[in-house]
Order: structure tokens, then sequence, then C-alpha cells
């Protein structure tokens, strides 16, 4: 049987993943036994492979579970084999989502690979292994409508630095389709003024850098957060920080956990419920623009999409003209 999540991120919490494996401190023992080659391979995937924190904590987490799952049956690296894998996954869907397992296989594949071109393994047992379909047509994200939007955007109280900063935050969300972790990322010098206007700077997936102007909601809200922290001018420095004890900003940066936080309580203050999140503004802001008649191949640019097929996920236009007709069964 597979262990539980709660014993998996007992022995590797998701912190300790996206720090140790830099330093090596983490290599099952599946990897160990095989000799140095192989560990260094395995510590080069992992580190000059993969750059983003977030993509490498979830494939060393994949990549953990499937080595303790051999090293419970006393197999080898070079033991397993498809039916093996195949087996792994099949065990491994019973009890996790079909994105879940996918994303693990794939984890594990890309690790096989890089042992394969670097002459550990001769093969890639997984290649021939298939994960489950998962087709989705729909996005699951909470989306919030224009006036709930614009009502979360209102009730945040402005009278202090840290409802300043919150409603800043939420508004560059919103207007700027933005992922969190790329608002979270913008230093002061990212917002900039360019002839009338005011730009903000986005530091988007795989190192790409994203030019957005600001709506003048956003703007407002970024300025006036600025004037009243006196944060003009330090242009290296983060534009979103934390709080201390006496509700005052630090120059630490938000983490995204951080923004979940606060944009939770502030939903929750709005009686907005509990299930918004980060992605509820990327989302609410992208079927904002397209009930507005915006265009998906405008908004794929906007957001920073590679596909135009991930933006549609986010927008929901339509769902409204769903529950009009809906409404026409008269019984």
């Amino acid at each position: 049987m597979l262990p539980s999540d709660a014993e998996y991120t007992t022995r590797f919490s998701n912190r300790q993943l996206a720090t140790s494996i830099t330093q090596a401190a983490i290599v099952p023992a599946l990897i160990e036994n095989e000799g140095s080659d192989t560990k260094r391979r395995f510590v080069e995937f992992f580190t000059a492979n993969i750059s983003n924190p977030n993509t490498r904590s979830a494939y060393m987490l994949a990549v953990t579970r499937f080595c303790l799952w051999c090293e419970e049956r006393k197999l080898t690296l070079r033991q397993t084999e498809p039916t093996l894998v195949a087996f792994y996954v099949e065990e491994l869907g019973q009890k996790h989502s079909r994105p879940t397992v996918k994303q693990h296989l794939a984890a594990i594949r890309m690790l096989f690979d890089y042992f394969v071109t670097g002459g550990i393994l001769n093969a890639n047992p997984t290649s021939s292994v298939r994960g489950p379909k998962h087709v989705v047509v729909k996005g699951k994200t909470p989306v919030l409508q224009p006036a709930d939007a614009r009502h979360l955007l209102d009730s945040i109280p402005t009278d202090t630095i840290g409802g300043l900063r919150d409603r800043a935050l939420i508004a560059l969300m919103l207007y700027t389709f933005a992922r969190v972790g790329a608002a979270v990322a913008v230093d002061i010098g990212d917002v900039y003024l360019n002839g009338r206007r005011y730009f903000v700077r986005l530091k988007e997936k795989g190192g790409r850098q994203h030019e957005m102007p600001l709506h003048h909601t956003a703007e407002e809200a970024i300025l006036a957060y600025l004037d009243a922290g006196d944060l003009h001018g330090q242009k290296n420095m983060p534009l979103f920080r934390t709080l201390n004890r006496r509700r005052n900003l630090t120059e630490n940066r938000m983490l995204r956990q951080d923004a979940l936080s606060m944009v939770k309580r502030r939903a929750r203050d709005a009686d907005l419920g509990t299930s918004i999140c980060n992605h509820s503004m990327r989302a609410s802001g992208i079927t904002a623009y397209m009930m507005n008649g915006g265009t998906l191949e405008r908004a794929q640019q906007m957001a920073a999409h590679a596909s135009s097929r991930t933006t549609s996920l986010y927008n929901r236009a339509n769902d409204s003209v769903t529950l009009d007709e809906v409404e026409r069964i008269l019984i």
C-alpha cells in the first residue's frame, strides 16, 4: 500500500523539498544505492534542469514517493520496468485525482529521460506507460462576477496601510490577469510611468517578462498605496510587503501564501464566501473582459498564456447565458 500524504509530508515537507535538494541533502536510497554518477545526475535534474521552485517541489515529492514505493518492494533502479510503473500508477490512482497522477507520472518520466540521456539507463521504463485520461473544458477556479469583484475592492478599508496594500494587490491581479507569483514578485521599480500612463512589469513563468498598462482603477489603488507608505524611489525593494505586529510595513516581500490568506480574509469580510482564492482574481478579470466584448486572442496576450485554450478555461462569460436559458424551462 502507498503511504498516506501525511506520512510523506511529515518526512519531506514542501519547504525541505524546495531547499534541501539544492544541497543534495535529500536523495532517496533507491538513487543513493546506484553510486555517485546516478546521485549526481539526480541532483542535476532538480537543480540545473528545473528552475521553478514550485515545479521542483512538486516533482521532488512525486519522485520521492515513487522511490520509496520501489524501496519497500526491494527493487533497484535498474529493476524498474513498464509493468511495475503501470502498477504503481494504477495504485496511485486509487487515492488521488487524475491530474495528480498525470503530474506524478510526468515527473518520473522526465527524471528517467534525464537518466537515459546521461548514460545512467539504457531505456526509459515509463515511456510506454499511459496515465489516466483527463480532459478539461472548463476551469474549476471560483470566479467573481464583475459586481462582486467591485464590491470586494470597495469593501477594503483604506484608512490603514494594510488595507491600501491589500486593495492594490487585488486590483493588480484583477486588472492585469497576473498570476499571484508574478504579482508578489513586483518591485517598486516595476511600476513606471510611460508617457501619461503607468505600466507594470510582470515576471511570468519561464523567466518571461510581461509588461502591461495599468487600468485606471489599479493605477489609483497602487499609487495611493505608494503614497501612504512613502515607497517612491525604492526601485529594487518589494512593492507588496508583509506587516509587523504594529501593522506597519516591513521590508520583507509577501509570499503567495500571505496573499492567499489575505484574499480569503477580505472575501470573507465582504460576504463573498470562503472558496475565493488568488487565482479567482485572474479568472474574474478575464471573465469581466470577455463579458465586455474582449477577444480571446487579446485575453491570451494579456494573461501571458502560451495557448488560447488555457485562457478559455478562465472565461466564464457564457455561464450567465446558460443560466438564462435554464430559466426558459417553464414547468
